[in-house]
């Protein structure tokens, strides 16, 4: 089973699309991520993010729907 996981963009780094990344943020930590797959995201997107790459671009009420049923099954970053 694959597990993708919610995070707001808050940097674009590179724009080329085939190198498209940027800097996504999960509960407070930043990571570079590549955005290949959505190089349409810009800072304020959500996008769902497996294995350092964003998979597709959600909107904020589904990102925490998710974020809220992760630290339910104690998924998150405190609980697990």
């Amino acid at each position: 089973m694959c597990l993708a996981v919610p995070g707001l963009v808050v940097e674009v780094t590179e724009t080329e699309p085939t190198f498209a990344a940027g800097l996504v943020e999960f509960a407070g930590v930043r990571r570079n991520v590549s955005f290949a797959c959505v190089p349409e995201a810009q800072p304020g997107d959500y996008v769902l993010v497996h294995a350092g790459l964003a998979i597709s671009r959600i909107n904020a009420e589904e990102a925490e729907r998710v974020l809220k049923a992760l630290e339910e099954l104690e998924l998150d970053d405190e609980g697990g």
